[in-house]
């Protein structure tokens, strides 16, 4: 596949660090020349990730209050600019793996996460439902068993009580917590699912999201092989198609496809994006309004992936 060569171009070639260089170039960050700030701006951000352990030192030294700040938003300008390129290449690379689309957007929040204690816990989780596993049970039976190990021993539930926290779309913070909104238990679950080589897919259902359990044998016939739906917010809910028209009619919407139907990643990643943009809205966090939506717009980029 060509996108390749895409990927190529997204690679930052950076300078060899040097030790000297970079604490003359932070010394210099609180001089009031804009010149000179400029140049040391755009040569320390030149350096990317290499420089970041740098600035936080200096910073736990600076007395000056410009320096601090200049160095913080350095900081975060250079992280953010790391999130914005791991998106893009997975949204380049085909978009494959949801669990790595999500710990990127996880990254804007906690960028020093570690990623490995993620896919451990889920790991974890995955071989506690494993062990009790039936291979010859029903769909219905799979789903109990996952229900009864991920809300009754692992404790997860929905967040009704603060559903608009930002907290609830980050999976770092939702397995802190065992609590979520809609679309990050879903992204769970269904990664754990997955994991275990049952079929359960988000369907992106407006002002919901909710999770299809598909025969993969029928997908060519009626309802695109869907056996049922989860309410992964209501501990696991399992519910039909008729209920999905009727939730769609309080809506007065009209039913379409889309919302019957497993979405792709990049979709999922969209939504939990969308969400993070809503609740830091009504925080009035515009900065970070803007920066999500500079991360939502690379991903509705119209992109030939074979050329």
């Amino acid at each position: 596949m060509q996108y390749q060569a895409k990927l190529g171009k997204l690679v930052v070639e950076r300078d060899m660090i040097d030790d000297k260089e970079i604490t003359s170039l932070i010394k210099l960050l609180d001089d009031p020349d804009a010149e000179i700030y400029e140049h040391v701006h755009d040569k320390l951000v030149s350096y990317g990730s290499e420089v970041i352990q740098y600035l936080e030192n200096a910073f736990g030294e600076a007395f000056d209050a410009i320096q601090q700040e200049r160095i913080a938003n350095l900081v975060h300008e250079i992280q953010f600019g790391i999130v914005k390129q791991e998106l893009e290449l997975w949204y380049l690379g085909g978009a494959f793996d949801l669990l790595q689309g999500a710990l990127i957007i996880n990254k804007y929040q906690y960028p020093d996460l570690d990623d490995q204690k993620v896919i451990n816990y889920l790991e974890s989780i995955k071989r506690d439902i494993w062990l009790q596993m039936m291979y010859d049970g029903s769909p219905s039976d799979q789903v109990k068993l996952i229900n009864h190990v991920f809300y009754s021993i692992y404790g997860f539930n929905g967040n009704t009580t603060n559903h608009n926290d930002p907290q609830n779309s980050y999976l770092s913070q939702v397995i802190e917590t065992k609590k979520g909104n809609q679309i990050s238990l879903a992204i769970i679950y269904s990664i754990i699912a997955q994991k275990l080589d049952i079929p359960i897919y988000g369907v992106n259902l407006p002002q919901h999201f909710i999770l299809a359990y598909i025969d993969e044998t029928r997908q060519s016939e009626i309802d695109n092989g869907v056996l049922f739906y989860i309410n992964t917010f209501n501990k696991g809910f399992v519910f039909g198609k008729r209920d999905v028209d009727q939730f769609l009619t309080t809506l007065n919407l009209t039913s379409e496809p889309q919302y019957y139907e497993p979405c792709s990643n990049v979709e999922i990643i969209k939504r939990v994006l969308r969400n993070l943009i809503g609740s830091y809205d009504k925080l009035g966090s515009v900065e970070k309004v803007k920066e999500l939506n500079q991360l939502l717009e690379l991903l509705q980029r119209d992109v030939n992936r074979n050329g």
